[in-house]
């Protein structure tokens, strides 16, 4: 039997785990940025909804107040 060592070769790429950190940190924004984007539409859609069924109650009120 052959008394030899086994050397185990660790090899660890910096720059590759910093490029997939990176990488990370920007899908991470851009789901951010999608998230806020859909809160101020949903918003912003709602705000005009609201307005549309204020507007319309209140052509019905006033012209069933306008004497024909």
């Amino acid at each position: 039997m052959l008394n030899r060592q086994d050397y185990v070769y660790q090899s660890s790429d910096p720059k590759g785990d910093e490029r997939f950190g990176k990488l990370f940190a920007i899908i991470i924004c851009f789901v951010f940025f999608l998230g806020a984007l859909q809160v101020a539409y949903e918003t912003v859609s709602g705000w005009y909804q609201n307005f549309m069924q204020w507007s319309s109650e209140m052509l019905a009120f006033l012209a069933g107040l306008w004497p024909f």
